[in-house]
């Protein structure tokens, strides 16, 4: 749990774009969701707080401490939702994503209403702001966590 969290931190740092209210495209999930798929819900859980704290410690954007919980622990802990169900994993991984996209997306709502331009529902606005970073790291995921859990655990 805590290598992966570490991983995810790591990769976390590796941006490949940046939005300018927080939020980008990295590969931080792919550990967290590794674990989920390979030992379950409660390790991925676990290891997505981990990742979640680590993330706020060392690339915080605070505007309100609810704001802290929304985009840091709870939506790297719903990446560990990727553990259900365990026959379809690409379901799991989809599932979690999702899971931490409303937590984005209610946080960017709730808090980050001021950046929506003028005429733009905020709902809108953070469900296009959020999607546009979240969407693309599960595309990723899709891609790249079930191929390699079937290398490591010898599924075809």
């Amino acid at each position: 749990m805590a290598a992966a969290a570490a991983l995810a931190t790591v990769l976390g740092f590796l941006k490949l774009y940046r939005l300018p209210q927080g939020g980008s495209i990295t590969l931080e999930a792919v550990p967290i969701l590794f674990l989920a798929r390979w030992k379950g819900m409660r390790p991925g859980i676990v290891a997505g707080l981990l990742a979640g704290f680590l993330k706020l410690i060392l690339d915080p954007f605070i505007i309100h401490p609810v704001q802290i919980l929304l985009d840091y622990p709870i939506p790297f802990a719903c990446l560990g939702l990727a553990a259900v169900p365990h026959r379809f994993p690409r379901v799991g991984i989809l599932l979690a994503n999702l899971s931490r996209f409303l937590c984005h997306f209610a946080s960017g709502a709730l808090f980050f209403a001021s950046y929506a331009p003028e005429g733009v529902s905020v709902w809108k606005y953070s469900a296009l702001y959020n999607f546009s970073y979240v969407g693309p790291e599960a595309i990723i995921a899709l891609f790249l966590v079930p191929p390699i859990c079937n290398r490591i655990t010898g599924q075809k």
